[in-house]
């Protein structure tokens, strides 16, 4: 039974390889790496050749655990709004774009190569800042979204939270015309499957046992995530690397989830946003 996590950090610093096979002794059998922040990888970013140092971490990590476990892990890289808003700061505007528009054609030259299957994490920050810094960040969460679309790739978006339909139907307006909505992903989203499956935007959902039983009353038409950071500091942060089969296979023996469900959420959804067979 094949087993995905769809946003999953791991950081040569931390546990690294070791938490991947955490994931893989829980039943876990794909994951898909997400690039954190460059600093979280020893780099100070001053040029997207920086970018591309931090991302070589990320596609070497990445590499290992497909050489080193019996699992199949997918690497995924972009820039963080968190960076987005720091290098504005150190930066300005000017340089800042000028900076993040290299480092995409960067991300275009590694998927293209197929050192990644796609880009993220890219968007909002989900913090507050000012209005002029939201601005500009939506506008390299604009261009990431027309990467995404040049290329036919999957892209995950992150973003503040939504309390209200509104912020939704803003998204799938943002999408429509940037985008390609077949190929984008909300990482850390809400469970509410039926609103994205209207809009035809892919939830990707933190995988506990609560959310996955409301998701699930809504449809199978969703992702799980742990969204683990990999920080010792910070241990099992976001949820652990075990949580994703963890939790499929306790709502499975709950008959919560049936195993059409598993093959739709972990199998059938993954091959159409990421265009892949698993195997």
């Amino acid at each position: 039974m094949i087993i995905t996590d769809n946003h999953m950090h791991l950081d040569p610093k931390g546990l690294g390889i070791e938490a991947a096979k955490k994931f893989l002794r829980a039943g876990g059998t794909h994951l898909f790496i997400v690039y954190k922040y460059a600093k979280d990888y020893g780099i100070d970013v001053k040029d997207e050749k920086d970018f591309e140092k931090a991302y070589d971490i990320v596609i070497e990590l990445c590499r290992e655990v497909n050489e080193k476990t019996d699992l199949k892990a997918y690497c995924i890289v972009g820039i963080h709004p968190s960076e987005v808003v720091e290098l504005y700061k150190k930066f300005g505007e000017r340089k800042t774009w000028d900076l993040c528009t290299k480092t995409f054609d960067i991300i275009a030259k590694k998927y293209e190569e197929r050192e990644i299957i796609g880009v993220g994490e890219i968007g909002r920050p989900h913090f507050p800042v000012s209005n002029e810094i939201l601005e500009f960040c939506q506008k390299i969460m604009n261009k990431g979204l027309e990467l995404s679309r040049d290329l036919d790739c999957a892209i995950q978006l992150h973003l503040e939270s939504f309390g209200n339909k509104e912020k939704f139907y803003e998204l799938e307006k943002i999408v429509k015309r940037y985008g390609r909505k077949e190929r984008v992903i909300k990482h850390f989203a809400p469970p509410n499957v039926k609103i994205f499956d209207k809009i035809g935007i892919m939830p990707s959902i933190i995988a506990s046992e609560k959310n996955i039983k409301e998701a699930i009353k809504g449809g199978n038409r969703f992702l799980m995530e742990t969204d683990y950071i990999d920080d010792l500091t910070r241990p099992g942060a976001v949820m652990g690397p075990k949580t994703v089969p963890r939790t499929t296979f306790k709502l499975l023996n709950s008959h919560i989830l049936s195993e059409d469900d598993i093959y739709k959420i972990h199998r059938e959804n993954i091959e159409k946003l990421y265009k892949i067979t698993l195997e």
